[in-house]
């Protein structure tokens, strides 16, 4: 049964029908989401002036002598920046409705600003906070045609006008709307309808206590419903109460009752579908805004940090503090959000233009929410976030959700948690955090006790040639592209061999290899070059080769997969890296790295790997365009493979480092992962995993040193390898160095209250002569990459391209 009113119920209930308290319950029972948004702003206010006259306005005047009627645009980038260094992703410009129209000095400002109108104005304002701020505008700019509407719709993520009254009688004489043309109700329809054919994300809402009627109010809301039913472009409807205001016509008017918007707050959350969030301003009921929950609303809309309400200067802003206090007594959690909401940005090639769909996703986390930690990013920050540092936590307020609780109690019990259950963990937000980074460390403790582990190793990457074109790679190239980050090479094989003896001297046990996929390497090449490798050092474990690698080596030759890894194994290799995963989801693969390996192919080298007796790591790259759905689904693959097969030694999430990134760079990704989403895929990981894999790695490549350590009470047991080179991640734009260490490495793990040891590949005890050697090692000899030579590689008629083979 539906759970929305009837156009004749809620008619009815204008006239009586349940209880306030009957419908509050009602609405909060309807409202499924865990969380009630607000969105961290600024308000801009470009002008004052406007040609109509509500009677209970003091935002609108008229033209003052010795007074600009319009924000220049230096004074509008300083409100933008000062509300990005706040931490605000929304610039929200009020203004008033085409004021050049009745005011000559509009029309002379104007024409010395070099606009016609004040709406061409706004869109060049708009895309200059956009542009040079990062900043998402959202407009309130009154009636304008379809071209204004499209000029701000390519700078602006969302736009929104209030219906406030569906009745033309509040626009006859003597009632608050007289003498202004754009409150007509008819107008207003028109203006909501063409943003829908427009695909513009909208906000529209009732203002009530100005005359109307509570059966008005219905059939407002019902109008907006409808048009919201024939386009789907309604992100919210605001649910706003009238204050008198001195020196207005209304001064005296009285105000609505707190009862009665809760009446109207509940009744509108049933009448609109529930993707339509329901909005009302804290700041307009004062100390009693906690209230507001009760009625079911949704978000609280825009607060600021920097800014007054210019429309209701004499109502602050509450504390976010305070919306989180109070939030979280009602028994759900604050979350801050864009001015785009989730299920736009995931259909963003629809609903916003190019240049807004990059930057929305740039401030976007992986529900589509706000990035809340400043400005941390994976592989550029030298620190954690603040609230993560030095073995501390952010203690948020907040509620548990049913399904996060019922997730983490299976866990509790030992149960085999569901894709449900995975996706709730992965989720996790406010006080779920740290509740699952608990339950994590608990485990990890129950598996691997106080140690942690590293590896002493070296990490060669071969060429950065590589006929792959993977959305998320700054480190490949085409062959000879001089001009992409730096020079195209490829090693040859006895500079290979140099730099794994090397390793050798200053205390490794393994060499990882992995390269570009070269349009001439083929299955022999590969078996060459470990053959090669073990023949000068025997005791030296190889770590090498990606799925990928063993695929298009396999196909080249026209061997079986088997056949081939039966080869690489007697050859000396002694386990494969779990790279190329990224994230084992077709639907994220097609965009992300279509011609590469799909789910199902990865997981057949691996399976087949095990199945000859290779031992293989197990990865997840994360933070770009997936959702934590495919998080989950990535996460139950490996688990269910590692059931069949034990072959797995660790799995390791890999941050996405944006800096550098095709996909990132085009506008058309997430800018890396937040560091609570750090966390949490590390510890919801180790639930979702165990007990089948144990060993859960923290990237210090990826996170920094610093970071890393904040994981390791998160679930975290491994801090991976050494690397002495690091070539990947630093080509995607991570400054966090090329080697960590032994002293360092141990460093970090004993500030942790923790153990370190040294391991080899495998999980057992490093031998002492190489952990003695591994301490105070020599420094490395230059490695800059020769001149590309092609080492008389041949390119085949027809490359592998493994994904778009039909499965």
């Amino acid at each position: 049964m539906s759970t929305l009113l009837t156009a004749e119920e809620a008619l009815s209930y204008a006239e009586g029908g349940p209880s306030p308290a009957e419908l509050c319950e009602r609405a909060r029972a309807c409202s499924r989401s865990p969380y009630v948004t607000f969105s961290p702003k600024v308000f801009i206010p470009l002008t004052h002036l406007c040609r109509d006259v509500c009677h209970y306005c003091t935002f609108a005047r008229p033209p003052r002598r010795g007074e600009r009627c319009y924000m220049s645009e230096d004074e509008v980038l300083a409100v933008a920046e000062a509300g990005r260094l706040a931490g605000c992703h929304e610039a929200l410009f009020t203004l008033g409705d085409k004021p050049e129209l009745r005011y000559r000095a509009a029309r002379e400002e104007l024409g010395r600003l070099g606009f016609p109108t004040t709406a061409a104005y706004l869109a060049h304002c708009a895309g200059l906070v956009l542009r040079e701020t990062g900043l998402l505008p959202h407009a309130n700019p009154g009636i304008l045609d379809d071209d204004e509407l499209l000029s701000l719709r390519a700078v602006c993520a969302s736009q929104g006008i209030m219906l406030e009254t569906a009745s033309a009688r509040l626009s006859q004489r003597g009632m608050p709307h007289f003498g202004s043309p754009d409150k007509l109700p008819d107008v207003r329809l028109d203006a909501i309808d063409r943003a829908g054919r427009l695909a513009i994300p909208y906000t529209s809402g009732i203002l009530i206590g100005i005359g109307e009627t509570r059966r008005e109010r219905v059939e407002a809301l019902l109008a907006l419903r409808d048009l919201h039913e024939r386009h789907g472009h309604l992100q919210e409807v605001i649910v706003q109460n009238f204050r008198a205001k001195p020196g207005t016509k209304m001064a005296e008017a009285p105000e609505p009752t707190l009862d009665d918007h809760l009446w109207t707050i509940a009744v509108t959350r049933l009448l609109m579908p529930l993707e339509v969030a329901v909005q009302a301003p804290p700041n307009l009921a004062h100390a009693e805004f906690p209230r507001l929950l009760e009625a079911g609303i949704d978000d609280f809309g825009g607060v600021s940090p920097v800014t007054p309400d210019h429309v209701n200067p004499e109502a602050p802003w509450p504390e976010r503090s305070l919306l989180a206090a109070a939030t979280a007594a009602a028994g759900r959690t604050l979350a801050p959000r864009l001015p785009i909401y989730p299920r736009y940005l995931r259909d963003a090639e629809r609903w916003l233009a190019p240049a807004v769909r990059g930057a929305a996703l740039a401030a976007s986390d992986g529900d589509g929410l706000a990035r809340d930690e400043g400005t941390w990013f994976a592989g550029t920050s030298p620190e954690p976030p603040a609230a993560w540092r030095n073995g501390r936590r952010p203690q948020l307020a907040g509620a548990v959700s049913s399904p996060f609780a019922r997730a983490l109690e299976r866990s509790e019990r030992g149960a085999e948690l569901s894709l449900t259950d995975a996706e709730a963990l992965l989720s996790a937000r406010g006080p779920e955090v740290e509740l699952l980074a608990r339950a994590a460390d608990a485990r990890r403790a129950e598996r691997s006790g106080g140690d942690v582990t590293y590896v002493v190793c070296r990490n060669i990457n071969y060429t950065n040639v590589c006929y792959f074109r993977c959305g998320f790679c700054a480190f490949s190239k085409g062959r000879l592209a001089a001009n992409l980050r730096g020079p195209a090479y490829l090693l040859g094989v006895d500079e290979v061999v140099r730099r794994c003896a090397e390793a050798w001297d200053r205390g490794a046990t393994e060499v990882c290899l992995q390269g570009g996929i070269h349009p001439g390497f083929t299955g022999t090449w590969y078996l060459e070059l470990v053959r090669t490798i073990r023949a000068a050092l025997p005791d030296l474990h190889v770590h090498a080769f990606s799925p990928l690698e063993v695929w298009q080596g396999a196909a080249t030759e026209g061997w079986a997969l088997q056949d081939y890894l039966e080869q690489l194994r007697d050859a000396g290799l002694g386990s494969l890296p779990g790279t190329a995963a990224e994230v084992l989801d077709d639907e994220v693969r097609r965009v992300l790295c279509p011609d590469k390996l799909r789910t199902q192919q990865w997981l057949e080298v691996m399976r087949t790997a095990h199945a000859v007796g290779l031992r293989t790591t197990s990865t997840i790259m994360f933070g770009h365009i997936e959702a934590p759905i495919h998080q989950a689904r990535h996460i139950l693959a490996i688990r269910d493979l590692q059931r069949e097969s034990g072959g797995f030694t660790e799995f390791v999430p890999l941050p996405f480092v944006h800096e550098e990134a095709p996909i990132a760079l085009k506008g058309l990704a997430r800018h890396g992962p937040t560091f609570r989403e750090a966390v949490v895929l590390h510890a919801a990981a180790r639930l979702v995993l165990d007990p089948h894999v144990t060993n859960i790695q923290a990237s210090w490549v990826k996170l920094g040193p610093d970071g890393a350590r904040a994981l390791l009470d998160a679930g975290v047991n491994d801090l991976g390898g050494t690397l002495m080179n690091e070539s990947i991640s630093r080509a995607a734009g991570a400054s966090h160095g090329q080697e960590c260490p032994p002293e360092r490495m141990e460093d970090v793990i004993r500030a942790a209250g923790r153990e370190p040891r040294q391991r080899t590949t495998l999980y057992a005890d490093a031998p002492a002569e190489r952990v003695a050697a591994s301490f105070a090692a020599a420094p490395l000899a230059p490695a800059d990459p020769p001149p590309y030579d092609d080492g008389g590689l041949q390119r085949p008629a027809h490359l592998i391209r493994p994904g778009l083979i039909h499965v």
